[in-house]
């Protein structure tokens, strides 16, 4: 089954929106997790959300470069396609 950046994106903002308790609407492609109101904990517990959600492992160091919502989307696709 082929999947889609699109498709990527989507399931990752909903992700974001559900674990920051915000509209979807506000969780854009180049909005840093800083600028959505992510601390630290958040973070991990959306990584974590990411992993199960697409069945992928995010090394630690990859995790550690996931600055903006695009930057997850474009590791997480590249996991899925491999």
């Amino acid at each position: 089954m082929a999947f889609s950046k699109e498709d990527t994106l989507q399931k990752v903002v909903n992700i974001i929106s559900e674990k920051l308790n915000m509209p979807k609407e506000n969780v854009k492609a180049e909005a840093s997790f800083q600028d959505l109101g992510a601390d630290s904990l958040d973070i991990v517990e959306i990584i974590m959300s990411f992993e199960e959600t697409f069945g992928i492992e995010i090394k630690d160091e990859n995790a550690e470069k996931i600055k903006i919502v695009q930057e997850a989307v474009d590791l997480i696709h590249e996991s899925r396609t491999k």
